[in-house]
C-alpha cells in the first residue's frame, strides 16, 4: 500500500512532540474555537497523535477513527453532529469517553497526492451551521503548513543521508612556515582559487577572499591559534559565490610537526554544510515567527514581523507581504523590510510595469527569477527591476476562493539561483503569515461589527423605550392588564381596610369607645403588611429590592421549608428532596430565597391539577467557558436550587415569555404575572441567573443559580433581640429623613426609649449638626435625601470624625445601590419602609447596647 509505506518513509510515527507541530494545533484549536485539535496520522490499525491539544490518549483505534474517514477524500471533511451520522454513531469516542459531536479535518496530503493523516479539529457539542468560512479556510492553510512540516522531515533525511555518503568537500595541507596551502580541486573550485595554483601551493590569503567578511575575523584567529598551539582546528564560516549565493562550509584540521621536528603542518578537510544551516535557520525562524505572531495584534505588524524574519532568514535584499487588486493588476505594500542601504518600495505599484509575470501570478503560480536580464518575462524592464533592486526575485501568490489577494515577495540586488528548500520555507511563511493577519483583520472586524451592534442596540433601546413610553396607554390593557385588575384591586382592598379602620377609630375615640380600637389598629397594620410584601414582589421583578444577603446554608434552608411546603402544595402532590452532599454555601437573601422557592413549588403545584410529583434538588455546579457563556453568568463556582415538576409543561413560545413582566397562562384575576419575573430579579440582583427547561407533557424544570461564598459560615443559629431590651441609658440621635411623618414617628419612638433626638430634613443640614461639638451616639438616615447628599455620603463623611459613630441607613427601595448588596460595615444596620416600629426599636436598643 502506497500511502502507508509514505508514512513510513516520513519516519514520524511514534517520535516526540515538536514546536512546530504543536503550534498548528494551537491556532487550529483558538480559529475554530473548538475544545480538541490534533494532527492525527492514520497507520493501518491505529491513528497516532503527532500533536494534540484536548486530549490525553496518544492513540485510538482505526475502528473509532472519523479521520480514517476524513483522508478518503481531498478537501475539508466536516460532520456536524456525529451522534446522527449512521457512519460515526457507533464509534466508541462518540458513544463513550469524550463523547465527541463535532469533527472537521483536512487530509495531509504529500506531493504524490497520497493521505497520512489530517489536521482536524473537534467538539463535544454538535454544530449545525458548522464552521464559518474564515474558519475553514484557516483550518485548510494550516493543513498546509503540517503538511510542509511533514515533506521537510523527508527531504532533511534526504539531505542528511546524501550528506553523509558524501559530505567532504575536499582537502588542504598548509605549511605555515612557507605559507603555502595545496589542496585538491573540488576545494579550489569552492574557494575560487586557480586549480593548478592551488595543486602547486598558494597563499592561505587567496583562500581567504570568498569568505564573508563577517566571519573572517573567527576564521583567521582559530587558525592562527591552532599553528601557535600546535592543536586541533575547527571552524564554521560562510563563502560569498560569484552569483550571490552563500555557502557555508565546516573546516577541520590538526597541526603538527612534519618529521624533521621543525616545519609545522595544518592539514584538514572542509565540509559543504549548506543544507543544514540553512535547515537550521529556517526551523529557528519559524518558531521565532510562531512567537510573534501570538504578541502581535497589528495586521500591518504581522506582515512586517514575517518579512522581516524572511528576509533576514534567506539573506536577501527585501522582502514584503501586500494585499492585491487583480482588476488594476496593482500590490499595495504598507511596510516592507530592507537590507541596509535598499530603499522601501512602500506603496502601489503596477505589475506591468515590471514584467509579464502577472499571469502566471493570477493562475496561482509562484513566479521565481533568477536573472531579470535573461528571464523573458523580465528582460524588457530589467533596468526598471534593477533600480529597486530586485535583479533576482520570488512572487508568491496567496489565494482566497481561487482568487489572487495578496503577495510575498522576496527582492534581491544581484542573480540568484532559488533552492527548493528557499521557496518551501517561504510557503511555510507565507501560510502562517497569511493565515495570522486574516485572524487579526477578522477579529478586527468583529470587533468594529461588536461595537457598531452595541451602538445599534443602544439606539433601538432608546427607540423602543421611547415607543414603548408613547404605546403605554394603548397597549394598557393587554401589557399592564393583570396589573390593573389584579394589584390595583389588591391595593384598593388594603387601603379601604387601613382607611376604614382609621376612620372608625376617629368615631371610636369621639364615642369614648377606647376598648374597640385594638382589632381596628390590627385590621391596619394587616392591610399594610400586606401591601408591602405586593410592593417588594413589584420591587423583585425590577431587581430593585433591598436585600440582606447573608452565608446561607441552602440545604438546611430547604428541609426547613420542606413541611411549609407540603402544606402548601396539597396531599395530591408528592414532594420529593435531594440535597447534594458537601453543598457549598450562599451568600444570598435566605427571606427572599425562601419567597422565590416557594413561589416555584406553588406553579409546579398548578402545573399538576391531577396531581404528580415535585422535586427540589440542590448540587454544586462549576461553570466552565462554555457553561458560564450559555447561562449568562462568569466563569466560577455556582449552587443551584432546582425545582421539578411532572406537569403539562410548557411550549415554545411560552417558553420565551416566561420571565416577561405581566405574563401569565392563567386565568384572568388567578394571577398577576409577576412571580418568575419576580424571582428572576432576585437572582440577577443576587448575583445569580434563573433557567428554564421544558417540554409539552414532560414537565418543567426550574433552576436557581445562586454564586458561591468563600468565607466562613456561622453556625449558630441568627440571632434574635429579647422580648426585653437592654438599658441603653439616655442617648444623643440624629434623625434625617425628608418625610415629615417618618421623621415625626421615628422621633417619638426614640423619646418613649428615653432618648434625645436632633432633626434634619436634608443632607447638608445633617452634615451642619454633624460638624458641631454636640455628642451624637447615633445616626438614622433615610438613603435617599434632597440637598445634593445621600445618606450613604453622610454617613461615610460623619465617619471621618466620628470614627465610633453607629448608624442605621433606612431605604425605599433602590438606595441598595448605594449601601450594597454585600454585608455592612460593623456598626451599621439596615431597615427596610414600610418597617414595624417594634422592630426599628429593637435595632436601635442593639446597636446602641454594644456600647454598654
Amino acid at each position: 500500500m502506497e500511502r502507508l509505506e509514505s508514512l513510513v518513509q516520513a519516519d514520524i510515527l511514534d517520535t516526540p512532540a515538536e514546536r512546530a507541530f504543536d503550534d498548528i494545533v494551537w491556532l487550529a484549536k483558538n480559529s475554530c474555537v473548538t475544545p480538541i485539535a490534533l494532527v492525527s496520522l492514520v497507520d493501518r490499525h491505529r491513528q497516532w497523535f503527532k500533536a494534540k491539544f484536548g486530549v490525553t490518549a496518544v492513540e485510538t483505534s482505526i475502528d473509532t477513527s472519523v479521520c480514517a474517514l476524513a483522508i478518503q477524500g481531498s478537501g475539508l471533511f466536516e460532520i456536524r453532529d456525529l451522534a446522527t451520522d449512521p457512519r460515526t454513531a457507533n464509534f466508541s469516542l462518540v458513544t463513550g469517553e469524550p463523547h465527541i459531536r463535532f469533527y472537521a479535518g483536512v487530509p495531509l496530503l504529500t506531493s504524490d497526492g497520497l493521505p497520512l493523516g489530517s489536521l482536524c479539529v473537534i467538539d463535544t457539542v454538535p454544530r449545525p451551521e458548522g464552521l464559518s468560512e474564515v474558519q475553514r479556510e484557516t483550518l485548510i492553510a494550516l493543513a498546509a503548513q503540517a503538511t510542509a512540516q511533514i515533506e521537510l522531515r523527508v527531504l532533511q533525511r534526504r539531505s542528511d543521508a546524501m550528506s553523509l555518503a558524501s559530505r567532504t568537500v575536499g582537502t588542504w595541507d598548509w605549511n605555515v612556515g612557507d605559507d603555502l596551502i595545496v589542496s585538491d580541486a573540488r576545494l579550489a573550485l569552492l574557494y575560487g582559487v586557480d586549480v593548478e595554483r592551488a595543486a602547486r601551493g598558494t597563499r592561505l590569503d587567496d583562500f581567504f577572499a570568498r569568505v564573508h567578511p563577517d566571519d573572517l575575523p573567527g576564521l583567521a584567529a582559530q587558525i592562527e591559534k591552532a599553528a601557535e598551539e600546535l592543536g586541533p582546528f575547527a571552524c564554521e564560516y560562510r563563502l560569498i559565490q560569484p552569483d550571490g549565493s552563500i555557502r557555508w562550509v565546516a573546516a577541520e584540521g590538526h597541526c603538527s610537526f612534519a618529521a624533521d621536528g621543525v616545519t609545522r603542518h595544518l592539514p584538514g578537510v572542509s565540509f559543504d554544510i549548506t543544507d543544514r544551516r540553512g535547515a537550521e535557520a529556517r526551523q529557528a525562524a519559524l518558531l521565532l515567527l510562531t512567537d510573534v505572531l501570538r504578541e502581535l495584534d497589528s495586521p500591518a505588524d504581522i506582515a512586517f514581523a514575517a518579512s522581516e524574519i524572511l528576509g533576514t532568514t534567506l539573506g536577501v535584499s527585501r522582502a514584503g507581504y501586500g494585499t492585491i487588486d487583480p482588476v488594476a493588476e496593482t500590490i499595495t505594500v504598507e511596510r516592507d523590510w530592507n537590507a541596509p542601504g535598499v530603499t522601501t518600495i512602500a506603496g502601489t505599484l503596477h505589475f506591468r510595469e515590471h514584467g509579464s509575470y502577472i499571469e502566471d501570478l493570477k493562475r496561482g503560480e509562484t513566479v521565481l527569477c533568477a536573472n531579470a536580464d535573461v528571464d523573458p518575462r523580465t528582460r524588457d524592464q530589467a533596468d526598471v527591476l534593477k533600480k529597486i533592486t530586485a535583479h533576482s526575485f520570488i512572487n508568491m501568490p496567496l489565494l482566497e476562493n481561487g482568487a489572487f489577494v495578496a503577495l510575498i515577495y522576496v527582492n534581491n540586488g544581484a542573480p540568484r539561483t532559488w533552492s527548493g528548500d528557499e521557496v518551501i520555507f517561504m510557503q511555510e511563511i507565507a501560510a502562517r503569515t497569511r493565515a495570522a493577519v486574516e485572524r487579526r483583520r477578522a477579529e478586527h472586524d468583529l470587533a468594529a461589527l461588536a461595537q457598531s451592534l452595541e451602538q445599534q442596540v443602544e439606539e433601538r433601546t432608546s427607540s423602543l423605550m421611547a415607543a414603548e413610553e408613547q404605546l403605554r396607554h394603548a397597549q394598557k390593557m393587554e401589557a399592564v392588564g393583570q396589573l390593573t385588575g389584579g394589584l390595583a384591586h389588591d391595593f384598593n382592598n388594603m387601603l379601604a381596610g387601613i382607611v376604614g379602620s382609621l376612620e372608625m377609630m376617629q368615631v371610636r375615640i369621639a364615642q369614648g369607645r377606647i376598648g374597640e380600637l385594638e382589632r381596628y389598629v390590627t385590621a391596619a397594620q394587616g392591610a399594610s403588611r400586606r401591601a408591602a410584601a405586593l410592593t417588594h414582589r413589584l420591587l423583585a421583578f425590577s431587581r430593585r429590592q433591598t436585600l440582606d444577603p447573608k452565608p446561607t446554608d441552602i440545604n438546611r434552608l430547604v428541609a426547613e421549608m420542606e413541611e411549609l411546603i407540603r402544606r402548601t402544595t396539597g396531599p395530591a402532590i408528592q414532594l420529593e428532596v435531594v440535597g447534594a452532599a458537601g453543598l457549598w454555601t450562599a451568600m444570598v437573601d435566605p427571606n427572599q430565597l425562601e419567597n422565590a422557592l416557594l413561589n416555584l413549588c406553588i406553579n409546579a403545584r398548578d402545573a399538576m391539577p391531577e396531581g404528580g410529583r415535585i422535586t427540589i434538588e440542590t448540587a454544586n455546579k462549576w461553570l466552565d467557558p462554555r457553561a458560564s457563556r450559555e447561562r449568562n453568568l462568569p466563569e466560577g463556582q455556582y449552587l443551584s436550587l432546582c425545582v421539578s415538576d411532572t406537569g403539562t409543561g410548557m411550549s415554545d413560545e411560552t417558553m420565551k415569555r416566561a420571565f416577561d413582566p405581566f405574563f401569565t397562562t392563567k386565568p384572568l384575576g388567578e394571577g398577576t404575572g409577576l412571580g418568575l419575573s419576580m424571582i428572576y430579579g432576585f437572582a440577577r440582583q443576587s448575583g445569580g441567573q434563573v433557567r428554564a427547561y421544558s417540554e409539552l407533557g414532560m414537565g418543567t424544570t426550574m433552576c436557581i443559580y445562586l454564586p458561591r461564598y468563600y468565607g466562613n459560615i456561622d453556625a449558630a443559629e441568627p440571632l434574635e433581640v429579647a422580648s426585653a431590651l437592654p438599658e441603653t441609658g439616655k442617648r444623643t440621635i440624629l434623625v434625617v429623613d425628608d418625610e415629615p411623618t417618618v421623621r415625626m414617628l421615628v422621633c417619638e419612638l426614640l423619646e418613649e426609649m428615653g432618648h434625645v433626638t436632633l432633626e434634619a430634613d436634608d443632607g447638608p443640614t445633617a452634615m451642619t449638626l454633624l460638624n458641631l461639638n454636640a455628642p451624637i451616639d447615633l445616626l438614622i438616615t433615610d438613603v435617599g435625601l434632597p440637598g445634593g447628599l445621600n445618606g450613604r455620603q453622610v454617613a461615610d463623611a460623619a465617619k471621618v470624625t466620628r470614627p465610633d459613630l453607629k448608624v442605621i441607613f433606612i431605604t425605599g427601595f433602590a438606595e441598595n445601590a448605594v449601601v450594597g448588596n454585600s454585608q455592612l460595615e460593623p456598626g451599621m444596620r439596615l431597615v427596610t419602609k414600610p418597617f414595624a416600629l417594634d422592630a426599628l426599636s429593637a435595632q436601635i436598643a442593639d446597636l446602641l447596647a454594644g456600647d454598654d
